[in-house]
């Protein structure tokens, strides 16, 4: 008996198809916290209970420690793929696929794959092997999470480039989080355990100050109880999909994104996806425009609102384009016809105000939305220069 029983019944016509496979995170606030090692660890425990696992992918970092549990665990070779002149190795996911373990070990969920692979992520190639009944063991960091983006940014001054969409660590069956004590993870930093010494010493300088560390456990924390708390309910009831109804007869909060070309709604969308998470509520981002479409919108303003749809999208918030000449009625009018109970929107800047949007708009949303909460989201990205972080 493995985890993750594919049961087939063969007969004249019908074969079952496999069941999905079980996903487990562990889950980090910075890199050597020991995601990896606890995570190989189980692999290896697994195995002696005679569970047929398999390596699908493993980041050994030079850390002896964690590459000593890779003994006796068998390993898919990866796939060698060429860009740029250069050679780079990513999971052979169509291997594993192949192999059909009952269960895969794949590091680091929130990868970026080197162009030219099958898919962009590696949390795709996860769905893949989930898809085909492969139960998975896997790591990633809390600053991976789109939703937490700009609050990791003001924590610690790092703008991560990185991320995956919520849903994907909301779906896993298990998230497990790693806990070091920021003074524990410095000292061994400090000893070369977690990086090589130039790369520590860079390190102990930028990211990992000990407040900082504070911050992100913090974060990593609160997101480990919202996943099990999210399991929790998501077991005791079901979600409805969102549907256009009377306000009264609304079974729970809508939270509507009012989408703009300001950049500053990336920041909304990922404000208004984790509050809608927190609150098991239904999220609906919308843009309004005279045409309906964003035909009337210059080149540039309908990239970035293309592109904020998008995103939305992707962190699996359902997108509207309403027709309308006045935005503030128009807006409060859709969100009152859908039991909207609250509405997001960015604080405007008078370079960004469109000659269409009549002056004092967020006035007008407010004095028309009364019977809504109305959320203001201010824009910090001036506030100090940013550095990157894959």
């Amino acid at each position: 008996m493995t985890l993750s029983d594919s049961t087939a019944s063969v007969g004249h016509t019908n074969i079952e198809p496999a069941k999905r496979g079980r996903l487990k995170v562990f889950l980090g606030y910075a890199a050597g916290v020991g995601k990896t090692y606890q995570m190989l660890s189980e692999a290896r425990e697994l195995k002696e209970r005679g569970i047929d696992i398999v390596i699908g992918y493993f980041e050994p970092h030079g850390r002896k420690d964690t590459i000593v549990l890779t003994e006796g665990l068998e390993t898919v070779p990866r796939k060698q793929i060429e860009y740029r002149g250069a050679q780079f190795e990513e999971m052979d996911t169509d291997a594993v696929l192949r192999r059909q373990p009952a269960m895969a070990v794949v590091d680091e969920l929130a990868h970026t794959n080197v162009p030219g692979s099958v898919r962009q992520k590696r949390w795709e190639d996860v769905h893949a092997l989930l898809d085909a009944g492969i139960d998975v063991l896997t790591t990633m960091n809390v600053q991976h999470v789109e939703s937490l983006n700009d609050q990791i940014w003001q924590a610690t001054g790092v703008r991560v480039r990185e991320t995956l969409p919520d849903w994907v660590v909301k779906q896993a069956d298990e998230v497990v989080m790693v806990d070091l004590t920021p003074r524990a993870l410095l000292n061994r930093l400090e000893r070369g355990v977690v990086y090589q010494p130039d790369r520590a010493r860079q390190a102990l300088q930028n990211f990992f100050r000990e407040p900082t560390l504070v911050a992100l456990r913090e974060l990593a924390m609160r997101q480990t109880a919202y996943a099990v708390e999210s399991r929790y309910q998501s077991e005791e009831q079901p979600v409805p999909a969102l549907t256009a109804h009377a306000p009264s007869t609304a079974p729970r909060d809508r939270l509507l994104l009012f989408i703009e070309p300001d950049p500053a709604s990336a920041a909304l969308i990922r404000r208004g996806r984790r509050l809608a998470d927190y609150l098991r509520a239904d999220c609906l981002a919308v843009c309004v425009t005279k045409t309906g479409d964003l035909t009337g919108l210059t080149p540039e303003e309908r990239d970035n609102v293309q592109r904020h749809l998008n995103f939305a999208r992707g962190l699996q918030i359902e997108t509207r384009i309403i027709q309308g000449d006045g935005v503030a009625e128009t807006l409060a009018s859709f969100a009152r016809l859908h039991g909207v109970t609250q509405i997001f929107i960015v604080r405007q800047k008078e370079r960004t105000m469109r000659s269409w949007l009549s002056e004092g708009l967020v006035q007008q949303i407010v004095n028309l939305a009364q019977d809504m909460q109305v959320i203001i989201v201010a824009d910090r990205s001036t506030r100090r220069g940013e550095s990157a972080q894959r």
